[in-house]
């Protein structure tokens, strides 16, 4: 377990000033689709990117929203300090459920793991729906809203990340709402052109490789060979 918030305070911006670094290092961007729920909601994701719990994590970040995100007990036992950033074990699932309902986003990968690229969803578990159920009240409902996500790599020298956020869900239709989303997602990527993003979807930021820039060193050798188009 986390150590209490007032130990070691500078840990936490620590990790989110590195994550948004390798973030802008290592990808060409984030672009996204769709309505980001207001308060308190269960973000359900499929998980086909070792970047997808950043990406998630990240955009509650950028909104000033607050956010946290499941995360297997043995990855995070590897990387103990996360939980200082929301990254908590299915063991504390009361915990995300009170989250959800003090207007936390709570994200999860249902399909329990790191998934091939590319691939379809798979069999979902029923942890996204559970913690639906667990959250909502007549009297503050929390939606469950299914997310797409694909990291790919397109005409950038580094690959873009795209997340498609669905409308609210009942728990029981979730595996069907997120297998929509994600071919929607496939489909909106296939018909779009290399070099653009996809109509329709939002830049959130713009990373280091988003485009092949001239570099000084390029610039210099251009100038002393005269080569022309």
């Amino acid at each position: 377990m986390t150590r209490p918030p007032g130990d070691f305070p500078w840990v936490a911006p620590m990790l989110r000033a590195t994550i948004r670094r390798d973030l802008r290092r290592s990808l060409s961007g984030f672009w996204v689709r769709g309505t980001l729920p207001p308060g308190g909601a269960v973000l359900a994701a499929n998980h086909g990117s070792w970047w997808d719990g950043y990406l998630l994590l990240h955009l509650g970040w950028e909104f000033g929203h607050p956010a946290r995100i499941m995360m297997n007990a043995p990855e995070l036992g590897r990387f103990p300090f996360l939980q200082r950033i929301g990254c908590t074990p299915p063991e504390r699932k009361r915990e995300l459920v009170r989250a959800a309902q003090t207007s936390e986003w709570v994200m999860i990968f249902p399909e329990g793991g790191l998934q091939a690229p590319g691939s379809p969803l798979a069999a979902l578990h029923p942890g996204a729906a559970w913690l639906a159920r667990s959250a909502h009240t007549p009297e503050k409902p929390v939606p469950l809203i299914p997310v797409a996500l694909r990291v790919v790599l397109r005409a950038e020298r580094t690959p873009a990340a795209f997340a498609r956020f669905g409308v609210p869900c009942a728990p029981d239709n979730l595996s069907r709402a997120l297998g929509h989303e994600l071919a929607q997602l496939d489909a909106d990527l296939r018909a779009a052109d290399l070099y653009r993003p996809p109509e329709g979807y939002l830049a959130l930021w713009r990373g280091q490789g988003a485009q092949q820039q001239q570099t000084p060193a390029s610039r210099l050798l251009t100038r002393l060979t005269g080569d022309r188009l």
